[in-house]
């Protein structure tokens, strides 16, 4: 592991490793506080020590290095807003009233909802006294409803309200996503129920707002179709909400999505063009300098207005550093370049580390700088079309070996045609964003001809009809795949050995190459072996009823879903997907179940129940039965009282309290979630 030879890498590898403890063990700010004052004091008394030493000891290196870790957890802890003592869950904790009178600054604007507009939200000021944090504003649709402008400062009274864990197995957990992003709440209002406060601060993110709205507005005379002005939104300016579901489930299927976020893709494509544009400026006095410093003021302008999201951020601080280096003519490690730009975002924004975009961009750059040039040496055309396809098709191969196994854990899907999609758009982005930034130049500036307009539109219409047919060719879209955390270790494990034992074919290399194999092989055992085994699962679903008896990795399914509902439904593959479980079958409700030593009874909204032979351990209610709840508890004596989604939530309430009443153990899917019974 030569890597490991470079001070910065180590450093980074022990900063990301304190982020980590910081972010899943709660430790004291001020006893982290003390360990990184007191190990920073070791570390300058050993400084002292070694430097009049003749031979050099590893103590010095060691306690480096926890200092290091040390910094992480501090960072982390700093970076928490619960930490801060203003921040506007104290007082919640403080005060037990549901309604508070709050007053608040747009921040961000998300996509929309079905039901509702979202929008990131700062607090500043909660009952008159001043707090901080931030929260998830949710806003009701109407036909009237107005979007929201970010600076924009309101006054409302309403209730924080817990963000809500996810109610099926292996859903997808918003709440923990937020939590990242040091949100712990959220509140729902409507319009009318905002007073809007008269304000003359604006924020860097209401500049770029304004300049992003100022641009669009530009952009509207021109009459772009609405979904090649969301590309170019997305290319250009690194907002992504207005991309509809369809363009974007393409974009996903073709295995082209990273087109669609600012990344490091794109950061280089703009400082080759801005290296090319300035390069006048190296013939004047102290010029070299001068556009050094344009480039990198140039760079992370473009990053504020694109959001300054993990990919961008990542990407325009390691091409800062690039540029820095190359302009100055000073030599550099690309893997010191990385790490050096890694530890810099990580020390200001350590919860990056948790962001799929940060971790995929990371990856799919080390795995080019690593493998790209193995697999270019495999064949030298002389064409230089030829050689530019070959090296695009192996930079597009070797950063899929650095996201594959992550993108199978978060997404569940391969899409085997990425190379072609890629084949096809990656030479044309240089094209679509030099002219892209040509285009919005003209239009801000009133002079942009309409045939240029209609030139540009024709060409991301273009891109977006080829990423539509290659997602359409579904046969090679692999899709469902079971892949957990543990698959993903194992699979770098086996990359990492596999790239070792080419480029050094010994028999130590040979050993760590089947080693990983074998590793494998146990996991899979392993996983086999952790499945689910015997389990009866009430999922929650809105409106309606679904249960679930998995045996023998089979599940048995039963439900009243329509058939739009049905095809929408990502239950049951979420839970499948997750528990690796390969047969779905389809079965009818039944008024009962047995389940080994455990009976379940199921009351419908005929409310019609046989107990004369039946004494049932869990008694379901669906579809809201019209029953006399105490009656049915004295008859049967049940256990466990179960309501799912698909009851009217008076019924709902009525029987919760009837069964508190009765100290009976009540479980309401819209709640707690999932119920599982294990037999």
């Amino acid at each position: 592991m030569q890597l490991l030879n470079f001070t910065i890498i180590k450093l980074s590898i022990c900063l990301i490793t304190g982020i980590i403890i910081g972010y899943f063990f709660s430790i004291s700010l001020h006893l982290i506080l003390f360990l990184t004052g007191l190990s920073l004091v070791f570390l300058l008394m050993l400084y002292l020590v070694s430097r009049k030493q003749f031979i050099k000891t590893v103590w010095f290196g060691v306690f480096s290095f926890i200092t290091m870790i040390f910094v992480g957890i501090l960072v982390t802890n700093l970076h928490n807003e619960k930490n801060h003592f203003k921040h506007y869950t104290h007082q919640l904790s403080r005060e037990k009233d549901s309604l508070k009178t709050i007053t608040f600054r747009i921040r961000e604007v998300l996509k929309p909802g079905t039901y509702y507009d979202k929008y990131i939200i700062d607090l500043l000021e909660a009952n008159s006294t001043k707090v901080s944090g931030k929260s998830l504003l949710n806003i009701q649709k109407d036909s009237f409803t107005k979007p929201l402008n970010v600076d924009a400062i309101f006054i409302s009274k309403t209730a924080f309200k817990d963000l809500i864990n996810p109610l099926n197995p292996n859903q997808f957990n918003y709440k923990t996503y937020l939590e990242k992003k040091f949100i712990y709440h959220q509140i729902f209002t409507s319009e009318t129920s905002l007073f809007k406060v008269k304000s003359d601060k604006t924020t860097l993110f209401g500049i770029a707002n304004n300049i992003r709205n100022h641009i669009n507005e530009k952009l509207k005379n021109h009459h772009f179709k609405p979904d090649v002005l969301a590309i170019i939104n997305a290319l250009l300016l690194g907002q992504r909400q207005d991309i509809s579901e369809e363009v974007y489930t393409s974009y996903t299927n073709a295995g082209a999505i990273h087109i669609l976020a600012i990344s490091g893709l794109h950061i280089g494509i703009i400082l080759l063009i801005l290296q090319y544009v300035l390069k006048p400026i190296e013939r004047i006095k102290y010029g070299i300098l001068i556009k050094t410093i344009l480039l990198v003021m140039i760079l992370w302008s473009f990053a504020i207005i694109a959001g300054l999201t993990a990919s961008v951020t990542r990407a325009v601080t390691m091409f800062s550093i690039v540029a820095i280096a190359l302009n100055l003519k000073r030599p550099t490690n690309i893997y010191n370049t990385l790490f050096i730009s890694m530890l810099v975002i990580l020390l200001f924004k350590p919860m990056f580390l948790f962001d799929v975009g940060f971790q995929l961009s990371y990856l799919a750059v080390f795995a080019i700088v690593a493998i790209d040039p193995l697999l270019y040496k495999l064949w030298n055309p002389k064409n230089r079309i030829i050689k530019f396809y070959w090296h695009t098709l192996t930079v597009t191969v070797s950063a899929q070996f650095g996201i594959i196994p992550l993108s199978l854990y978060y997404f569940h899907q391969f899409p085997s045609l990425f190379f072609l999609s890629n084949l096809v758009i990656i030479p044309l982005l240089g094209i679509i964003l030099g002219y892209g930034i040509a285009i919005m130049l003209l239009s801000v500036l009133n002079i942009l001809p309409q045939f240029l307009a209609t030139i540009y539109g024709y060409i991301i219409s273009f891109m977006n009809a080829f990423v539509g047919w290659v997602s359409k060719q579904e046969s090679f879209l692999f899709k469902d795949i079971p892949f957990s955390i543990l698959y993903v270790f194992v699979s770098y494990l086996f990359i990492i050995a596999l790239i070792r034992f080419y480029m050094k074919r010994n028999y130590a290399s040979l050993k760590l190459f089947l080693i990983t194999i074998l590793i494998g092989q146990c996991l899979i055992i392993y996983t086999t072996y952790e499945r689910p085994k015997n389990e009866f699962i009430v999922f929650h679903k809105s409106r309606y009823s679904l249960l679930g008896n998995t045996s023998n990795n089979k599940i048995t399914i039963a439900s009243d879903f329509d058939s739009i509902t049905e095809s929408k439904n990502k239950i049951v593959k979420d839970y499948t997907v997750g528990n690796h479980i390969k047969i779905i079958k389809k079965d009818v409700f039944k008024s009962a179940y047995l389940l080994n030593n455990k009976k379940v009874l199921v009351v419908d909204s005929l409310g019609v129940y046989n107990i004369k032979s039946f004494q049932p351990d869990y008694v379901l209610l669906r579809q809201s039965p019209k029953i006399n709840l105490n009656r049915l508890i004295d008859s049967i004596q049940p256990k466990h009282i179960i309501a799912d989604g698909s009851n009217y939530k008076s019924y709902i309430e009525h029987w919760e309290a009837i069964c508190k009443k009765r100290k009976l153990p009540f479980h309401q899917t819209s709640k707690k979630g999932a119920f599982v019974i294990e037999y």
